[in-house]
């Protein structure tokens, strides 16, 4: 198990491209690469919450993502 001061977590900061918020996100070495290299974000990089991973897809925050796409 991968904990925030295993050799293969580093954290990655990522802006928000609506709000421009700052997000630091902890992820694996090992699962980014295998995102990069084609593999579902999802099973690559699971230990990622859905709005981690959609920040790092589309530089998009939860709470941005919201409110462009409220639920009715």
């Amino acid at each position: 198990m991968n904990t925030p001061d295993s050799p293969d977590i580093r954290t990655v900061l990522v802006g928000c491209k609506m709000c421009g918020y700052l997000h630091a996100i902890q992820l694996s070495y090992s699962g980014e690469a295998a995102w990069r290299a084609g593999g579902l974000i999802q099973d690559a990089l699971p230990e990622l919450t859905a709005d981690e991973r959609e920040l790092l897809l589309s530089q998009t925050c939860g709470k941005c993502w919201d409110a462009l796409f409220p639920e009715e």
